[in-house]
């Protein structure tokens, strides 16, 4: 008998916190804010402030690691990581928030400690602070 399926671990990042359709991968990357590293490249689009306000939704963040950064092995490797890391930084983006993150080909060769202080950085460069306790980002 197989063992019952739990809920996902706290370095995957939640479902409605994956960014997945086109049209929100061009909104982020063509109005957002960008802000790069040695590794990666962030673009944040915030949502609106004049919108009539609704049901908050979750902050997103979606990865693009072309054939650039390697092979489709590395390719994986690197977005496996950067979704762990960006797990971890949920709590700085306000409700509504798009984020997509490109992977360099550097990000190939660095290593987690390099790809997790470069995102934090691309992060404060686009004015993304640490919140306050948020109760749908696991801990």
């Amino acid at each position: 008998m197989s063992a019952p399926l739990s809920t996902a671990a706290p370095d995957v990042l939640p479902v409605p916190h994956r960014l997945r359709r086109r049209r929100d991968f061009g909104v982020a990357t063509r109005r957002g804010r960008r802000a790069g590293s040695a590794t990666l490249v962030a673009h944040l689009a915030l949502p609106a402030t004049d919108a009539p306000v609704t049901v908050a939704s979750p902050p997103q963040v979606g990865f693009v690691v072309s054939a650039a950064v390697g092979p489709a092995v590395v390719r994986n490797r690197v977005r496996r990581r950067l979704r762990h890391l960006a797990a971890d930084q949920l709590r700085r983006l306000p409700d509504g928030a798009l984020l997509v993150l490109r992977a360099l080909p550097a990000a190939a060769a660095a290593s987690s400690a390099q790809l997790g202080a470069d995102l934090v950085s691309v992060l404060e460069r686009l004015g993304t602070e640490p919140a306050a306790h948020r109760p749908d980002v696991p801990a």
